[in-house]
């Protein structure tokens, strides 16, 4: 360990922004075995290990940098998934940058953070090859049933800790597929669908029924699930996506970007996307105007050029330094070609089908309540930027589940999110719980995980509290 002085740091190989423009196929090679122990001997061993307070997980990232240094990879990956139920997915998709690399203490000394999230993913790729992973195999059966709402991070987590522990567990999804937006939402350029499919598959070798197709409210209803199950969890996430102000907001061509994304992500399946063959939600041969600064609008811009678009512009009212996606994936899709135009915004759209965007020209002004400067118009400067399709990024909000599911005591915030206790995520209901982005709003699956995670954990200790109450009479 403590190779930092010596060893810099060194990613695994990024295929050339050419070669990946001509495909969805993710864009980092695996490190090979030597890599990965030279790259993790790098590690300071840090007493306060700021990479681990900085993880919504709390990883215990050092022992596993450690093992993976010694060679000892097994161990590395059981200590691994002892707290992420799905490392291979967080060593993809979380935005490293902005948590354990972003505040590894080398980093801060000028040597280069260590490489956390491509160790990671390479430990748990491993395992898989190896064999290491199995499906869950609970040492005693419980009579317990929970029935989790959303097969997506959350409440795939959930339904692993409590499976595990031998509960009976029923998911029911709206989509043809579990995985939420793993599946359908982020690229196969960022994961790869087999990557979450093999995860589907371990919890239905191991007892976890998916019901899927199933619309809570329209196919069973609420009070059905509740009445078949001990517990409930909702994992639903957030889909509702945020309105674009302004003229002509309305015309054809101009598309949600849950609706692109999962258009793209059905034709890596193979399905059948009448959407996408008619151009409704395709790019090919288009001028493209993304609006938006997240890792949604990251994922569509990178998209986009895939399906080749014939310019593609990503429009961010705010500056560089203040867009909340990951600079890891700004710099990735400036090199597949994608063009910003930061301090924009849209003010009007022309035509219908929609033929072009009025961009208004900003400057950031005095901070806001959170501390952030707040974008304000420069009067006169503004341009119009031609397009053939506009995809709106700019974040999702929250179904009206009390009103879709007719439970007017399911208390939620004046956001509409599910008001849930701290860390157990129970609700205004007897024996329901929520997690993830029903609950936080639009945030990271490494949240989500760790919602379903801690959930799942308070739902087993309100069932042996409950057992025990009974024993006792």
């Amino acid at each position: 360990m403590l190779k930092f002085v010596s060893v810099e740091r060194d990613m695994p190989t990024k295929r050339s922004a050419d070669a990946r423009r001509e495909d969805f196929n993710e864009i980092y090679a695996e490190y090979a075995d030597e890599k990965a122990k030279e790259q993790s001997g790098r590690c300071s061993q840090c007493g306060v290990p700021y990479c681990q307070n900085h993880c919504p997980l709390h990883n215990n990232i050092p022992d596993w940098l450690r093992l993976t240094a010694e060679g000892r990879l097994q161990e590395a990956y059981e200590v691994s998934q002892a707290t992420n139920t799905f490392p291979e997915i967080c060593g993809r998709i979380c935005p490293q940058d902005r948590l354990c690399e972003g505040n590894c203490v080398i980093e801060k000394s000028g040597h280069g953070t260590v490489t956390i999230g491509a160790v990671e993913k390479y430990i748990t790729d491993t395992a898989w090859e190896e064999g290491w992973v199995q499906p869950i195999a609970p040492v005693q059966e419980r009579e317990e049933s929970v029935g989790i709402i959303g097969a997506g991070p959350g409440g795939m987590a959930a339904a692993d800790v409590l499976r595990n522990a031998g509960v009976q567990v029923t998911v029911y999804d709206r989509y043809d597929r579990a995985g939420g937006l793993l599946t359908y939402g982020i690229p196969g350029f960022k994961l790869e669908k087999p990557v979450v499919m093999r995860r589907v598959e371990q919890l239905e070798k191991g007892g976890v029924e998916f019901v899927l197709n199933c619309d809570v409210g329209t196919d069973i209803s609420f009070d059905e699930i509740r009445q078949k199950h001990t517990a409930v969890l909702i994992a639903t996430g957030v889909y509702k996506s945020r309105e674009l102000p302004g003229p002509g907001a309305g015309a054809a061509g101009i598309v949600r970007a849950i609706d692109y994304l999962t258009a793209s992500n059905r034709k890596s399946f193979g399905d059948d996307v009448p959407e996408f063959e008619s151009g409704e939600l395709n790019a090919e041969g288009k001028r493209v105007v993304v609006i938006g600064g997240g890792d949604t609008a990251m994922d569509c811009v990178r998209t986009a050029i895939r399906q080749g678009a014939t310019s593609v512009k990503c429009l961010y009212r705010r500056d560089r330094a203040n867009m909340p996606g990951s600079q890891r994936e700004v710099m990735n899709a400036e090199e597949e070609g994608v063009e910003f135009e930061w301090l924009s915004a849209p003010k009007a759209f022309h035509g219908d089908p929609v033929t072009s965007v009025k961009v208004q020209q900003m400057r950031l002004g005095s901070p806001d309540a959170t501390g952030r400067q707040s974008p304000e118009e420069i009067e006169g400067a503004d341009y119009d930027e031609p397009a053939d399709l506009v995809i709106k990024a700019l974040g999702f909000e929250a179904e009206e589940l009390p009103t879709l599911w007719n439970q007017d005591e399911l208390t939620v915030t004046r956001w509409g999110t599910i008001r849930a206790e701290f860390t157990s995520g129970k609700t205004s209901l007897p024996g329901v719980y929520a997690v993830g982005d029903i609950v936080r709003g639009a945030s990271l699956v490494v949240w989500a995980i760790r919602d379903g995670r801690d959930a799942a954990a308070a739902i087993l200790e309100e069932m042996d509290a409950g057992a025990t109450a009974v024993a006792a009479e």
